[in-house]
């Protein structure tokens, strides 16, 4: 009966907190750094449990695809693939901790998921040329995270991609290339998958979100953004590719059964991929771009494939085939919340098939 009692005043408070009127009428307080931001200052609000309320993992655990029993086939993970080295990390997690500070295949990684936009990205944990760990700011801009380095404590917009306060403002991450989708289909593509564990070092309820209903209930939000674009549901999820501050979206509507879109945005050509639980999407030039592409997917590593007899996988890696070894160059993209996309990129091109 205790332990109940003190589940639920952990949730009251985290519900007050994440539901609390933002600090000095609207204006966060950004610590130290009260120099200059590249974004409103009186649009950065205060998320409520403080710098590293929200605690980071530092020291993460993994376990096999197979021990992995906390998994539901349909709970989105986060995958990176380095080397040979393949890492899950899953949503129920990331919920709960927002920024896991890690190494794969030799590369020190800092992976990071605001759930409150839904977007997750990895870059490499480096701030001023030195090895760092980022952590939870407790600061938001348009409902969206703001992590903190902890070698020069500046300000970083996780979907902005830049940083916005402090010593290394103006300075971008070195982005490592991620892809969103659902337990099951991680696990056929990679089942040597190493996947990060609820043994995290802090008592949390994963598998219950801390937010509720809110990935959703399209009419809530806790953080309301500057702007709003009533085109498609706030939180329908989306595939986004962007360039500089423009943005071009993808429904997983537009994949059902699995397929291939070449498209031009902003002048360069595109090769999307995907099918209704993961999109994917590369630059396309040289040779690459006088391929023919086709889905094909059937649960192993190789999701395309093209008319040369190359198949590649997901991350756009040829895997088998006269071109094996090459690798197609990543779009600047990211899985999330319509919203949030109309937010930090207003007015995005939507694609139609029509």
């Amino acid at each position: 009966m205790k332990k109940n009692v003190l589940y639920l005043f952990a949730c009251y408070s985290l519900l007050i907190s994440c539901s609390s009127s933002d600090i000095d009428n609207g204006t966060a307080t950004p610590g130290d750094n009260t120099g200059q931001w590249l974004i409103p200052i009186s649009e950065v609000k205060d998320g409520g449990p403080g710098k590293d309320g929200i605690p980071s993992i530092d020291n993460p655990n993994f376990t096999t695809a197979n021990d992995a029993n906390f998994l539901n086939d349909n709970d989105l993970v986060v995958g990176v693939v380095q080397g040979n080295q393949a890492k899950a990390y899953p949503h129920i997690i990331l919920d709960w901790h927002e920024v896991v500070n890690d190494e794969i295949n030799n590369t020190f990684i800092t992976l990071n998921y605001c759930p409150l936009t839904g977007t997750a990205f990895a870059w490499e944990s480096m701030s001023n040329g030195t090895k760092t760990t980022f952590g939870v700011s407790g600061l938001l801009y348009n409902a969206n995270l703001i992590l903190y380095d902890r070698n020069t404590d500046s300000n970083w917009s996780q979907l902005g991609l830049e940083c916005v306060n402090g010593q290394l403002i103006n300075n971008k991450p070195e982005l490592v290339d991620v892809v969103e989708t659902n337990w099951k289909t991680w696990k056929a593509l990679y089942p040597d998958t190493e996947v990060l564990t609820t043994q995290t070092g802090f008592s949390r309820t994963y598998g219950i979100s801390p937010y509720g209903d809110y990935s959703t209930n399209n009419n809530r939000f806790i953080f309301t953004p500057s702007i709003t674009n009533a085109a498609l549901p706030n939180k329908k999820r989306v595939y986004a590719i962007i360039d500089d501050d423009e943005s071009k979206v993808y429904q997983f509507s537009d994949f059902n059964n699995g397929g291939i879109i070449k498209d031009t945005f902003k002048a360069t050509n595109y090769l999307i991929v995907g099918n209704e639980d993961l999109i994917y999407g590369f630059k396309l030039s040289g040779e690459h771009e006088n391929l023919t592409f086709e889905y094909d997917f059937s649960g192993s590593e190789s999701f395309f494939k093209d008319n040369e007899g190359n198949k590649w996988s997901i991350f756009g890696k040829a895997i088998e085939g006269p071109r094996a070894g090459e690798t197609l160059i990543a779009a600047k993209s990211v899985v999330s919340y319509w919203f949030a996309i109309a937010a930090f990129y207003p007015n995005p091109e939507i694609f139609s098939k029509e």
